[in-house]
């Protein structure tokens, strides 16, 4: 061997271990500035409540705080700064409380979550961001478009999501959200495009799409091919998820949900339990993704009651928090309403 050559593996093994120990560095760092801010903020609040009779004293304690600290350290130490290590104690008072892997998330993470109101919702979003390894950015938007409560529009959801983490059985129900937000594929709402149109932009951001769909699902192909002995019939999108431990099957529809979809739906779900499902396998799931759900169509078919098929809708723009808001509460009155129906007609 030359003086100017070494074995590749050698350089991947050294690689390795630089790359593995400049990761560790940065964890331990991470974590150690978080627990620092967390700590500030808790001496902070403890001292305000020493001088809680004075009037401004909080606002006064923080400015002067805020000079000393870049007086002695530089940049970084602002006012609003400072509030927010404040806010980051007040709103997680016990910052190890149960989820060991919490440590994993940056300050920037922590910032984001402790501006939800919802405390449901943050220890969703805490779980969540640390599980599957959410970046600050993913994060954000799943905040932002409401994740949390698209997952809630089932009221019978509410529960095992607070206590998905320790619940060993998943139900299917869980992890369909409504509507889904897929503002990423730049199809624009005003402009018409076909299902074939709408497959291939998924398929092109198949990691995004993946990311807004949820957890566990691992894609297996597009247009997949299920055949009897006398015909063929192919599935827009094929997935498996390894949490429920079953096949999803999605259909993609452009326009407005129709009995004949969700009556194809069902003869897919069928067709793929009695041949594509093994023993060790759940149920096959059926999702119809529509732009439209007819709400008739919806209270008057096998989607009422089923836990194999659903329907949702999809957005192709990101909608301000207020109208997601708005039409996620829509929804939940038309499910609360569809269900008295029942009640009543049940009696």
């Amino acid at each position: 061997m030359s003086a100017n050559t070494i074995a590749p593996t050698f350089f991947d093994d050294v690689r390795n271990i630089l790359t593995q120990a400049r990761g560790n560095a940065y964890a331990a760092v991470n974590s150690a500035m978080v627990e620092a801010y967390w700590q500030i903020g808790r001496r902070i609040v403890e001292e305000e409540q020493n001088g809680k009779n004075r009037a401004g004293y909080g606002d006064a304690l923080i400015k002067e705080l805020s000079r000393q600290l870049t007086t002695e350290f530089g940049h970084g130490f602002a006012v609003a700064t400072l509030k927010n290590f404040r806010q980051f104690y007040l709103t997680f008072p016990d910052l190890q409380k149960g989820y060991a892997p919490r440590s994993l998330l940056t300050w920037t993470h922590y910032r984001l979550i402790m501006r939800v109101d919802n405390p449901l919702a943050r220890d969703y979003y805490l779980r969540e961001a640390a599980e599957q390894n959410w970046s600050t950015r993913q994060l954000e938007r799943n905040i932002h478009s409401l994740y949390y409560e698209r997952l809630l529009m089932s009221p019978n959801k509410k529960t095992a999501l607070a206590k998905e983490h320790v619940v060993k059985k998943q139900h299917p129900a869980e992890f369909i959200k409504d509507p889904y937000v897929l503002e990423f594929l730049q199809i624009p709402e005003s402009v018409e495009f076909s299902e074939r149109e709408l497959e291939t932009a998924i398929i092109n951001n198949l990691q995004r799409f993946l990311l807004e769909f949820g957890k566990g699902f691992a894609y297996i192909g597009r247009q997949f091919r299920i055949s009897t002995e006398t015909s063929h019939f192919y599935i827009d999108l094929v997935f498996y998820n390894y949490l429920l431990k079953c096949f999803v099957l999605i259909d993609l529809k452009s326009g407005k949900l129709s009995h004949q979809d969700i009556g194809q739906m069902d003869m897919y779900v069928r067709m793929f339990d009695d041949l594509k499902r093994s023993e060790d396998d759940n149920p096959t799931i059926g999702i119809i993704l529509c732009s439209v759900q007819d709400q008739t169509v919806v209270k008057y078919s096998v989607l009422k009651d089923s836990e194999q098929i659903f329907a949702s809708k999809y957005r192709l723009v990101l909608p301000s928090e207020e109208e997601l808001a708005a039409e996620i509460d829509r929804e939940r009155r038309i499910i609360m309403e569809q269900r008295s129906d029942y009640v009543i007609d049940k009696h």
